[in-house]
């Protein structure tokens, strides 16, 4: 079984990927960065607000894919400035406090948009 998930980003078709891939019982979420449902940058400068951006879109993508958050075994932060990682991972502790996924925190030198302060990825098993 594969199943291709879209968010709706419109970098999806012009890159040729998807939000997320369900393969049997993983699901592998792509690094997500806080787009906002109509367009543009979420909580621009704000690393918390963008993270929880991120992890909604990250929930969507999971649950559209038939799995949820309780199954997440691995995320990584990906940040513009190593600084900020407390306020990323005050949103994803929010999320993840009780699951506590294996999670990775690294900094990155810039993404595709300079507003993206924080891209998320994670991984899902389905039971």
């Amino acid at each position: 079984m594969r199943k291709l998930i879209s968010s709706g980003s419109y970098l999806e078709p012009q890159i040729g990927f998807s939000r997320a891939v369900r393969a049997g019982s993983l699901i592998s979420v792509a690094g997500t960065a806080p787009i906002l449902a109509q367009g543009g940058t979420a909580a621009i400068g704000d690393v918390y607000g963008q993270t929880i951006r991120c992890l909604e879109i990250i929930a969507q993508a999971i649950e559209d894919a038939g799995g949820d958050l309780s199954g997440v075994v691995r995320t990584r932060i990906l940040l513009t400035d190593i600084s900020t990682w407390k306020q990323a991972t005050r949103a994803h502790g929010e999320f993840f406090s009780d699951i506590r996924p294996a999670c990775t925190v690294m900094a990155v030198s810039a993404f595709v948009e300079p507003e993206w302060l924080v891209e998320l990825e994670a991984d899902c098993l389905v039971e």
